[in-house]
């Protein structure tokens, strides 16, 4: 969210005060991320700085859930949530959701290049993970992969409304000249993960836990230069093709060619069979997500909201060359 909630920061740190026990000298809200839903602050507190989280909506408790039962096993590139006075893992505050984690300085693989042994730790780190065994009434509440089209039809939907409608507003009508501009590579992505999905659901393959969404923007690295993946809202049980996706898929800020980044991440992830056709479903079936939802962003929201033009701008790079659609057009040819 890049415009701050309507909730005074006051009311913020009386709860990190009431519910965690947090004494906070300071409370800064950071315009960051693409999810109009959520938003994040940097806390000064007698405990050290935080990272404060505000979900609207819906909560879903499996984005704190899981890291905090990762760290719990070790896995250390994974920042656990911290615990209430009352042992829970989140509150709630005026109709947002609140958690509290460990505030890590640093930045992320948008901003800075993952080394050698970033992409070495990355590695270990989504093999341990995919290792992991769930407890039983975890691993039943975390949604499993079902190939769906939901996606896939939301963006002919737009790409219909694109060639239907005139906009009187710039944004909304830059994408729609964005649309039917690259109208043939959205078709063609739509269609391969149409394809694929039909292949893959009758195939069933194996099920692990997935983060889902391990691009740049989720990897941090601190001043200590140590690793770390953040943000769980899309953990997923799914083929590890899920995850194994996004290195070489053009979503690590371009600073090494796909296949660098490939070469780097496997070695820390191991040797492992991947499944052509499920790597490039993900890949296609992401960039369709990306498209659906950049495109409701700018259609649904205020016409002043700042929102709407960094996703234009974000769903336009996506097209260029050597970036996220023609790399998932490419996968597995």
């Amino acid at each position: 969210m890049l415009t701050k909630p309507a909730i005074d920061d006051t009311t913020i740190a009386a709860c990190l005060r009431d519910a965690y026990g947090l004494d906070t000298a300071a409370l800064a809200f950071l315009p960051l991320g693409a999810d109009r839903n959520t938003a994040v602050y940097r806390a000064e507190t007698d405990a050290g700085v935080l990272f404060v989280k505000l979900r609207g909506g819906p909560f879903d408790d499996l984005p704190v859930r899981v890291p905090w039962l990762l760290r719990q096993h070790g896995i250390e590139p994974v920042i656990a949530p911290l615990v209430t006075r009352a042992g829970a893992l989140w509150t709630r505050l005026d109709g947002f959701t609140l958690t509290v984690f460990p505030f890590v300085t640093g930045r992320d693989g948008s901003e800075t290049p993952l080394s050698e042994a970033h992409w070495h730790a990355l590695g270990r780190a989504l093999r341990a993970i995919h290792a992991l065994e769930l407890p039983a009434d975890l691993a039943a509440r975390i949604q499993r992969e079902t190939y769906s089209g939901a996606w896939r039809e939301k963006v002919r939907g737009f790409l219909a409304l694109a060639a239907e409608r005139s906009f009187a507003d710039p944004v909304s009508a830059d994408l729609a000249a964005l649309l039917l501009r690259e109208r043939p590579a959205i078709e063609a992505l739509v269609r391969r993960a149409d394809a694929l999905a039909a292949s893959l659901a009758a195939r069933a393959l194996p099920a692990v836990l997935c983060h889902a969404d391990i691009h740049a923007w989720n990897v941090l690295i601190d001043p200590d230069d140590a690793l770390y993946i953040v943000d769980w809202d899309t953990v997923t049980l799914a083929p590890k093709e899920r995850d194994l996706m996004f290195p070489g898929g053009g979503l690590f800020g371009g600073w090494r060619s796909p296949h660098e980044e490939e070469a780097l991440f496997y070695a820390g992830y191991s040797p492992a069979a991947v499944d052509r056709d499920a790597l490039a479903y993900y890949r296609c079936e992401r960039a369709v997500q990306d498209i659906a939802e950049f495109c409701a962003q700018i259609l649904y929201a205020e016409p002043g909201d700042p929102d709407r033009a960094n996703s234009l701008r974000l769903l336009s790079g996506q097209f260029r060359p050597g970036q996220v659609v023609e790399l998932a057009l490419r996968t597995g040819l």
